[in-house]
């Protein structure tokens, strides 16, 4: 102890000269404003993420199995070509994540790219399965073999601090899946998920975007912000939504539930093969499919 003191003693007389200069100040808040960055902060990242099962058990369980998500090239199709031309790496990149409070006190994330192109992504499943619990071991294979790669041109994240509401807005697309359904027999191949494309009123006015153009969105391609969103709005597969803790729908009696209200979906779907038994029985498209004015009431019983 006498060593600790005679320690603090010698630091206290090191400092005197600089206490006898320095006056100290309470910082008032705009000036904590400047110290703790107006700008906000951005995140780079690059990742490949691995899990070897992930379960939900009630009674029985529910599982997934052998989990990889990366980037484009984790999927074998996926590692010929990325959105430049380029041969993957299996690696999520190139991600830019700015994270912003503003001043009334919302939280803004963007998740941006570092190159400014859409990010590659991929993923693969072995399976999911639903597991019988204590009192059996009975087990059905829903979906196997699932490996899918495309493309995120959009993700942002609010939270409103006046509503509490977490709303999402992303934009994507899926260049090919591929699963099996197990339990059916079924075999889905070439599955792809797009924008909507130039024949679709995205605005509701009764003009699509091929009549009523960049208006249909109340942009100005003139502007190369606005342009840059109107084509990652015509171009990928656009979702809306907002989530937050409420009431449930209709007559339902339930309070402070997930609440998840979908704003729009807006994509066209195609399937390249759809396989029973290991032979194909055809392919399938759906155009324009618009979902709007839908709401969801999540809780336990």
């Amino acid at each position: 102890m006498k060593g600790l003191k005679k320690i603090a003693l010698v630091a206290a007389i090191a400092a005197a000269p600089f206490a006898a200069n320095a006056e100290l100040q309470a910082l008032n808040d705009t000036a904590m404003g400047d110290v703790t960055g107006q700008a906000g902060v951005t995140i780079e990242l690059e990742t490949k993420v691995s899990i070897g099962q992930f379960k939900y058990t009630d009674e029985g369980s529910f599982a997934v199995n052998d989990i990889v998500l990366g980037g484009a090239g984790v999927t074998a199709d996926g590692q010929l070509l990325d959105t430049n031309g380029n041969v993957t790496n299996g690696l999520l990149d190139q991600l830019k994540i700015d994270i912003d409070v503003l001043d009334d006190g919302d939280a803004k994330i963007h998740v941006g790219t570092l190159d400014g192109n859409p990010i590659d992504w991929g993923m693969t499943i072995g399976s999911m399965e639903l597991l019988a619990g204590n009192t059996g071991s009975d087990s059905t294979t829903l979906i196997s073999n699932l490996s899918g790669y495309g493309n995120l041109a959009q993700l942002d994240i609010q939270v409103d601090t006046a509503t509490d509401h977490l709303n999402l807005v992303a934009a994507f697309d899926v260049t090919d899946m591929d699963f099996d359904v197990e339990f059916l027999g079924v075999g889905i191949r070439d599955l792809a998920i797009t924008g909507a494309g130039a024949n679709f009123d995205y605005d509701g006015d009764g003009q699509t975007v091929a009549g009523g153009g960049p208006a249909d969105f109340g942009l100005d391609l003139t502007d190369p912000a606005q342009a840059q969103k109107y084509g990652v709005l015509s171009g990928f597969a656009n979702v809306n939504l907002d989530i937050y803790k409420g009431s449930g729908l209709g007559a339902s009696t339930a309070t402070d539930v997930l609440r998840i209200d979908v704003n729009n979906v807006y994509m066209d779907v195609t399937v390249g093969a759809v396989e029973i038994g290991g032979t194909s029985i055809g392919s399938l498209a759906i155009d324009n499919l618009a979902v709007t004015d839908t709401k969801l009431a999540v809780y336990g019983h």
